[in-house]
């Protein structure tokens, strides 16, 4: 099946659906460093730009469409605008690609979308009705919906994601991936000789491992096995309430480039282009949907479109 994929970042999403059998045949990101990472690992059918003036007609032909869409007009972690946000109207040119390829008589079979937890109470709840109509009502596709974490896949890493499929066939049957068993943890995945730069100095720590200043209280704790979700502005050394931090021979440090990739389902032949700085790296990979997740679901819409008969 070809896909044509969104927003592609690193290729988190990308990864698990290769993985699970489908050919990406176009993918598309406004982050030059992102885009450079992508196409290290996976090649030069990723476009750099603006999505909203690459024009219809030059995108090629795709059974399925997928994309981890702009989550800051969403999430807790921004000012929650939602539509108000450019980047929340990014949405409505997912339907405007679906609605073109409608109109030619090419409507994708199936379409994967991820956002952060919140969409479905964002607004109290008309961000996600209004997204739901449009592709149902609009577009005419039978919509699922599920928050998804994935240390319920393999990974230890607490984060819990929206995912929502849509089958143009109205006869699809289908069920999200269960839970697995999760094997590992936080100090499986760390790496052993790091450089000095990764460990805290001692004029930081109090900083990093207080528990708030002010009204504000939040608990600061390191060396979780379970880790909490990654952001795209690690770099930045938030608290240990929000970011990450593990004791190695003695001392604190932060996760390195690799082990954050590793938290997002990266195995260690994933490539990291040649003076790539940490910043960007931290950004691609807090940004990034997590391959085994998007494994399993990519595997379990393969089922479907299997079951209808459409799977190619």
């Amino acid at each position: 099946m070809k896909v044509l994929s969104l927003f592609c970042g690193a290729g988190g999403l990308d990864m698990g659906f290769k993985k699970a059998g489908y050919d990406i045949v176009w993918a598309n990101d406004i982050d030059k460093y992102a885009v450079k990472t992508y196409q290290e690992n996976f090649g030069n059918h990723v476009v750099l730009g603006d999505i909203n003036t690459i024009p219809l007609n030059s995108l090629p032909d795709f059974d399925v469409l997928i994309g981890g869409f702009p989550c800051q007009p969403f999430s807790m972690m921004g000012q929650e605008k939602g539509f108000e946000d450019t980047r929340g109207t990014l949405f409505f040119r997912i339907a405007e690609i679906i609605n073109d390829r409608i109109q030619k008589g090419k409507k994708p079979k199936a379409v994967v979308l991820e956002n952060v937890r919140t969409l479905r109470t964002h607004d109290k709840g008309r961000t996600f009705k209004r997204i739901v109509s449009i592709l149902q009502d609009n577009l005419g596709y039978k919509v699922y919906s599920t928050v998804l974490n994935s240390a319920d896949f393999g990974v230890p890493q607490k984060r819990q994601r929206m995912y929502i499929v849509c089958f143009a066939n109205e006869g699809a049957d289908f069920e999200f991936p269960g839970k697995v068993e999760l094997k590992k943890t936080l100090q499986d995945e760390l790496e052993i000789d790091v450089p000095d730069k990764y460990f805290l100095s001692d004029k930081i720590i109090p900083t990093i491992l207080s528990n708030g200043t002010g009204g504000y209280y939040s608990k600061s704790e390191i060396d979780l096995k379970i880790a909490r979700p990654l952001c795209a502005t690690m770099m930045k050394m938030h608290r240990a309430c929000q970011d990450n931090y593990v004791t190695q021979k003695g001392r604190i440090r932060r996760l390195t480039p690799r082990e954050c990739a590793r938290l997002q389902g990266f195995d260690d032949t994933f490539k990291f282009p040649k003076g790539m700085s940490d910043s960007q790296l931290y950004k691609q990979f807090g940004n990034a949907v997590t391959v085994n997740v998007s494994e399993a679901v990519a595997d379990k819409v393969k089922d479907a479109l299997i079951r209808t008969g459409e799977w190619r």
